[in-house]
């Protein structure tokens, strides 16, 4: 089962809202809705999100002063605010707070999940090393062109590993992604990767792995 795209909605427009969210879900995706900029500084505080798509108009911090908040944290979350606003300025006022781009209501929401797979793509690159592949965005691994069985948490073992290729990547970063976290079963996984995927993984101990470079 492939890892859900996880989305913040940010929408206090309770029926707009609610078909988004039954849209959305309907497409696979892990919704998240809140109603006001606060709740979302306390939900992604506390959370991942692969996606943010903001109502500007909302109470308390409105869409543009919580993304910037989020920004200035360097949070680069792709982000589409949701807005009735359609004057130029209001439009590159939305830009210089950090938004990906913009869907104006009343919208369509074929357009919508368009957009939204198109920047979910370019933002979820295809990894590659020697004859393995790794589909961020589809969440799969394939070696030789064959999908290979991972469970979710082996996927986030290996995709740190190879966006670290050559680094000692810590083992207490490993235990973020882990249900039950420990040294010993984060050796099983490292294992369970070098056997199915034929890694060339190396252990620094009490530190990390390393996955090689070819």
């Amino acid at each position: 089962m492939n890892k859900k795209i996880k989305i913040l909605l940010l929408e206090d427009d309770t029926i707009l809202a609610q078909t988004m969210v039954q849209i959305l879900e309907q497409e696979d995706y892990d919704v998240t809705l809140v109603n006001d900029g606060e709740e979302v500084m306390e939900y992604t505080y506390e959370n991942r999100y692969d996606l943010y798509l903001f109502d500007i108009n909302v109470p308390l911090l409105n869409g543009k002063e919580a993304l910037k908040l989020l920004r200035d944290a360097q949070d680069n979350t792709p982000t589409f605010f949701i807005t009735a606003l359609r004057d130029t300025n209001s439009i590159l006022d939305g830009f210089d707070s950090g938004c990906d781009d913009y869907i104006k209501k009343p919208f369509d929401l074929d357009e919508l999940l368009a957009r939204i797979k198109a920047v979910l793509k370019r933002r979820n690159p295809v990894l590659q090393y020697g004859d393995i592949t790794f589909d961020l965005l589809e969440n799969r691994v394939l070696k030789q062109n064959e999908e290979v069985a991972l469970g979710n948490v082996e996927k986030e073992i290996f995709s740190l590993l190879i966006k670290n290729i050559n680094m000692t990547v810590n083992k207490t970063t490993f235990f973020d992604y882990m249900n039950k976290p420990s040294d010993s079963a984060l050796r099983v996984l490292i294992s369970k990767l070098k056997k199915v995927l034929d890694l060339n993984i190396t252990n620094t101990k009490g530190i990390g792995y390393k996955l090689e470079k070819l």
